[in-house]
């Protein structure tokens, strides 16, 4: 492959630095490197493939020759890629922005390259890399949806704190440190030390969370269905690491235990285990999507539920990216 210049805004915080470790890992071909973040983070040097690179200042990015430019924003952190990433497309490159500012516009195809990879090409400059959560479902489910449909998902998740970024993880460790004391700085609002918060972002319609409209509103997305009906509950739980999910779905056409094993022992990006399960602690730093429990529902017929579990930082965000701009590719 021809070497492209990369850029990266936002590249001290944890899918920042997630990401620099999946594009070597995965060798992409980076014949140059530019880093940006906040203020505070200016000056500072990181390394990459041997080489050091210094992070300047995102108050005014310069992003000529830039072939193609991740945004790695945390959920709950957005504006950066809404001011900066229409003049990284501006200047020639393509955008693979990790907010949630553009997944819903109908012009920004919303990518999961085991599941829509056809889509990067309807792209105008900019990418959107899903929801965390709503990637591992859809990667989950989207070798049954082809073969089976899908009628019906309902899906409760147990998301750790790193989906909050940074702030996430220091306020869980904070809080372990000290069991009378709620960190201020916390970003869930209550203490998230021995507790499960069912409240990621803020309530609206119907008195859902902004993270549940992000799961319905993207699968359908993704699916290229917005006949699917999905319900979703997501809850923030004491695990610095690796979201889980207990998926419920039913299919439109008549379906099978053995039929879907088969789906998901075959389905890219998929690790399938019917004899045991898997946990957020077993799988940190994997890129699969981890699938288990498989079971039928005794009392509707062609329903059925799954446990999914994925590391929220590399499928869920920086290797999701890159294996975007792989396609690119």
């Amino acid at each position: 492959m021809t070497g492209k210049t990369v850029g990266l805004v936002g590249a001290t915080g944890l899918v920042g630095q997630a990401l620099l470790a999946v594009l070597r890992q995965r060798r992409f071909p980076v014949a140059g490197l530019r880093l940006w973040a906040s203020a505070r983070s200016r000056g500072r040097t990181i390394r990459f493939a041997g080489r050091p690179y210094t992070v300047a200042d995102l108050a005014r990015p310069d992003f000529a020759g830039c072939d193609i430019v991740f945004f790695a924003g945390t959920e709950g952190e957005q504006g950066a890629s809404v001011r900066f990433a229409p003049a990284a497309a501006a200047a020639g490159a393509v955008v693979i922005d990790n907010g949630a500012d553009f997944r819903m516009d109908p012009a920004v195809p919303l990518v999961v390259p085991e599941v829509n990879p056809c889509d990067v090409l309807r792209h105008r400059g900019i990418i959107a890399n899903p929801n965390c959560s709503t990637i591992q479902m859809v990667v989950a489910l989207a070798p049954i949806h082809r073969v089976f449909g899908l009628k019906r998902i309902v899906v409760a998740t147990y998301q750790s704190v790193s989906g909050a970024g940074r702030g996430g993880v220091e306020a869980l460790r904070a809080e372990m440190q000290n069991a009378k004391r709620t960190t201020q700085q916390s970003p869930f609002g209550r203490r998230i030390a021995g507790n499960v918060i069912p409240q990621i972002g803020g309530f609206s319609e119907l008195g859902y969370s902004g993270e549940e409209w992000k799961m319905v509103r993207e699968t359908r997305k993704i699916f290229h269905d917005e006949s699917i009906a999905v319900n979703a509950t997501t809850v923030r739980v004491p695990v610095a690491a690796g979201h889980s999910e207990s998926v419920y779905f039913e299919t439109q056409r008549p379906a099978t235990v053995r039929g879907i094993e088969k789906l998901l022992r075959r389905a890219s990006g998929v690790a399938y285990s019917n004899d045991s399960y898997h946990t957020p602690l077993e799988i940190a730093g994997k890129d699969d999507v981890f699938v288990s429990r498989l079971r039928p529902d005794p009392s509707t017929p062609d329903a059925f539920a799954l446990w999914v579990v994925a590391d929220n930082l590399r499928k869920g965000a920086a290797t999701n990216a890159v294996q975007i701009a792989e396609q690119l590719l």
